[in-house]
């Protein structure tokens, strides 16, 4: 399971979603990259969670500081749509 985590301007907390395999993470990640560059249609970015599919986010782009993709395997692996500390 793979972990996308945006951090948000003015919060030390990041929100994150979880996708299944390394390719749909970066596709992902990409899309992201390509709002907060400008080059999104939407100012409003709705991200879902593979592992917990009934869970949605909703971002503002221009809000968005900094993305980051980041494996997590077994036990320790932070599950769905979340905050992470």
């Amino acid at each position: 399971m793979f972990t996308v985590e945006l951090t948000l301007k003015g919060s030390p907390i990041a929100l994150s979603v979880q996708r299944k395999d390394k390719e749909t993470a970066e596709a992902l990640y990409k899309s992201i990259a390509e709002a907060i560059s400008g080059k999104g249609a939407s100012p409003i970015l709705e991200l879902t969670c593979d592992k917990q599919e009934t869970k949605k986010l909703a971002v503002i782009v221009s809000e968005i500081s900094a993305i980051q993709i980041s494996e997590k395997a077994g036990a320790t692996a932070n599950m769905g749509v979340g905050f992470v500390q």
